[in-house]
């Protein structure tokens, strides 16, 4: 249950928002916030914009005498207040986004000083040249493709293993992004970051070393429209062909978890943490033409000293996760509004980590009733799991985004 301090905080936000709404608002309308306010003396702006995702899963596995009986599971999968803004100019923007579900609020632990875990983004974006942004705070990375398109804008129900188990998520550090052009259509951006290494909503230092984070972004064929490569689904229906190449490098120096920035702390008998460096690195590809969507994704994972052990050689058993995992998902329009879309992924891990390989064939279908911002979706898995059978999963909900 929320705290009474965060019940207060909530109606507070909102009965100062409807205030800001008595005094003046403009481009009111469904899907562009719940309200998009500017100062009257132009000195900032304040768009909030909350959104739900719903979900209900239905899961069996095969044995020996047929299906299992079926478990279901009915979930508030993300409850989310955004806001988003510039103050002073529109050159200083920034981002705040907190999560008031059971999901998203999952994960404090001694080094969140055992709270939950509100805070999404909180960043301040400052263009300080043409085509230089320099961001400070807690955001997404600049990691795999599958992971910085929103939650909001997935296009199956939820996103693929390869992301549960290769992203590289959130941190707090700073950012520099830069985009050139190159003769008429050609577009470059890159993107680069320094961030500690822990993951988000971290309260008691740094653990370790520095994480590190490239990524170069080439458009051959120019920019998608309003940032389509960030979005899933050909919902904006690009009149010509787009394609997005990306190579990703990340480097988490004297890493503690078993997933680089993400996982279980590595802890040693004297309550120290074991450390190691890991690298991850990702190719995507992203094409969209008309109706029609296609994204790829390879991933890998490599530590120097992938096995947790003591100062005395004994291992703990605590293992970084290492491997690699392909992804590829598409989708067709077959009208305006409703989009069959099917993925495919593939995961391997090296033996030391005792972990299975996975293969994951998923079918979805999807009813874009205002794009992404309401929508309905359902989709059906089959998962092939080395040495312990395999398993079907229903899911299907809905999100609505103001």
């Amino acid at each position: 249950m929320l705290s009474v301090k965060i019940k207060i905080t909530i109606v507070t936000v909102c009965t100062s928002l409807v205030t800001f709404g008595q005094q003046g608002v403009n481009q009111i309308s469904f899907g562009k916030g719940l309200l998009n306010y500017v100062a009257a003396d132009s000195s900032f702006s304040v768009k909030f914009a909350p959104r739900i995702q719903v979900r209900y899963y239905g899961n069996t596995d095969f044995t020996d005498d047929g299906l299992s009986p079926l478990e279901h599971e009915f979930l508030v999968r993300r409850s989310r207040f955004k806001f988003d803004g510039w103050v002073l100019n529109p050159s200083i923007g920034y981002k705040m986004e907190f999560g008031l579900s059971n999901n998203d609020m999952s994960g404090a632990s001694a080094f969140t000083k055992n709270s939950p875990r509100y805070i999404l983004d909180a960043i301040i974006k400052w263009r300080f040249a043409p085509n230089f942004e320099l961001w400070a705070g807690q955001t997404k990375l600049p990691g795999n493709v599958e992971r910085v398109v929103s939650s909001a804008n997935l296009q199956l129900v939820d996103r693929s293993l390869l992301n549960s188990r290769f992203n590289i998520d959130r941190d707090l550090g700073i950012q520099i992004r830069h985009s050139s052009r190159i003769g008429r259509h050609f577009v470059s951006k890159e993107k680069f970051a320094i961030s500690q290494g822990e993951g988000r909503n971290i309260a008691t230092g740094n653990e370790g070393g520095l994480q590190y984070t490239g990524r170069v972004e080439l458009f051959p064929m120019g920019s998608f429209l309003k940032k389509g490569e960030y979005k899933g689904s050909s919902t904006l229906r690009e009149s010509k062909p787009k394609l997005m190449l990306a190579y990703t490098y990340d480097f988490n120096n004297d890493a503690s978890k078993t997933r680089s920035n993400m996982g279980d702390y590595m802890y040693l008998d004297d309550g120290s943490l074991y450390q190691t460096n890991i690298t991850t690195q990702f190719i995507d590809a992203v094409f969209k033409y008309e109706g029609y969507s296609l994204m790829t994704e390879y991933s890998s994972r490599s530590a120097t000293n992938p096995i947790a052990k003591e100062s005395d050689g004994m291992e703990t058993g605590d293992v970084v996760l290492t491997g690699s995992a392909i992804n590829v998902a598409m989708g067709y329009f077959l009208s305006e509004k409703i989009e069959i879309a099917g993925r495919w992924t593939s995961l391997s891990f090296d033996d030391l980590t005792g972990a299975e390989s996975v293969t994951m064939y998923t079918l979805g279908l999807n009813n874009f009733i205002v794009g992404h911002k309401l929508k309905v979706q359902s989709d059906l898995s089959y998962t092939l799991n080395d040495g312990s059978g395999d398993a079907l999963m229903f899911r299907t909900g809905f999100e609505l985004h103001f």
